[in-house]
């Protein structure tokens, strides 16, 4: 993190990272490809980690918190929860499709029976999470912004 003293450059490098994984996310086929989705996985545990780290140095840094100051922390904890939620949601599409290959790899007759959600319902909803990161990100939404 360059400077600790402005979260802008930081908070637009997680909304890119977000948009950029949001895209990759629209073309996994995740039943075909598990070593992309892990490496989607880590991807969101990355940003998480970021705005976690983003939150610990903005809230040691002020001991008395403006409501601006607040608004940062709660909106940077967000995104850590988002991101955070985007991963578990992508393990799970991991576990899935991994579970449902070994069911059709056992299977004794043609007929398989798989369990859902689907891989890509997952996915999806991880998708979903990322798309909510932008918008958190941007400081023009936010009132006394210690970003303007």
């Amino acid at each position: 993190m360059p400077d600790s003293t402005n979260p802008v450059p930081v908070l637009s490098r997680i909304s890119s990272d977000a948009a950029c994984l949001h895209q990759a996310l629209r073309a996994l086929p995740a039943e075909r490809d598990a070593s992309a989705l892990a490496a989607r996985i880590t991807d969101a545990q990355d940003l998480a980690g970021i705005a976690l780290r983003l939150f610990l140095i903005r809230s040691r840094q002020v001991s008395r918190p403006s409501p601006g100051d607040l608004l940062l922390l709660h909106r940077v904890g967000q995104i850590a929860k988002a991101a955070q939620d985007a991963a578990a949601e992508l393990t799970a599409a991991l576990a899935r499709a991994v579970e449902n290959q070994r069911r059709q790899t056992a299977a004794t007759s043609r007929r398989v029976v798989l369990i859902g959600p689907t891989p890509q319902q997952f996915i999806e909803s991880a998708a979903d999470l990322l798309d909510r990161i932008p918008a958190l990100c941007d400081a023009r939404e936010w009132p006394e912004s210690p970003c303007h």
